[in-house]
């Protein structure tokens, strides 16, 4: 099969790909049930999301980090450079189950920042590379393709492994933090009764079910790729 009908005619991609699309399909499903549904959902304790992060950050002695309220939909995140916690006007303002866990999530990030988390390390030191990855492996890629230059071809995939190395190391960053969201908001009696826990944890676990996503829909462009420039079982 020639290099440049790769893709959208060639069946072997969505072998690889379609399960991963998927799945993607399914995980945003659920992220946006969960958080519709517990984002109706108000906690016992009445905080908002700001007030059960600065509660969080406050119990566990950072109290030199900022809660800030940003814009977008679910653009809930920990800027590690500021040390600034953002989040979005649904989490920051609203005293439902989701707001409290999604904010505390974020402050489980503050956590790991604070504590030298070494996948948090890991995954920061590799953000300047994966960056480079991002806007540089497909046009190699493509380009490689384009002139007949497989060396190039594989030099761009090379940097699109580093994105999936990112998107691997981010996985237990991500979980570790909803871990330590869960259990802050136990233990600081935000979440009292068993059905907010467990509602707290739905919307959590959702979210990171996009996560998984994301890894695997890249991992199947790897391997895709790998295997149709020769690096995986050989050249066709």
């Amino acid at each position: 099969m020639p290099m440049g009908l790769f893709t959208l005619f060639d069946p072997v991609y969505w072998l690889f790909l379609g399960p991963a699309i998927l799945f993607t399909i399914y995980a945003q499903f659920k992220v946006k049930a969960a958080y519709g549904h517990y984002s109706r959902v108000a906690n016992s304790a009445g905080l908002t999301g700001a007030q059960a992060a600065r509660e969080m950050l406050r119990r566990e002695g950072l109290n030199d980090v900022q809660v800030e309220e940003t814009q977008g939909w679910l653009s809930d995140h920990y800027d590690p450079r500021d040390r600034t916690l953002r989040l979005s006007p649904g989490v920051y303002r609203s005293p439902s189950v989701a707001a409290v866990g999604i904010a505390c999530h974020e402050a489980g990030h503050a956590l790991q920042h604070a504590h030298a988390y070494a996948f948090l390390g890991l995954r920061n030191a590799l953000v300047p590379v994966a960056g480079i990855g991002s806007w540089l492996a497909w046009p190699i890629i493509i380009g490689g393709i384009l002139f007949g230059s497989l060396g190039l071809a594989k030099v761009g995939l090379v940097l699109f492994a580093a994105i999936v190395a990112f998107q691997f190391i981010t996985l237990p960053v991500e979980y570790n933090a909803s871990s330590r969201a869960k259990d802050a908001l136990v233990r600081n009696g935000v979440l009292s009764q068993a059905q907010e826990v467990d509602g707290a944890s739905k919307v959590l676990d959702a979210a990171a079910l996009t996560y998984v996503a994301a890894t695997l829909a890249a991992l199947a462009q790897l391997l895709y790729w790998a295997l149709r420039l020769g690096m995986l079982g050989g050249d066709e």
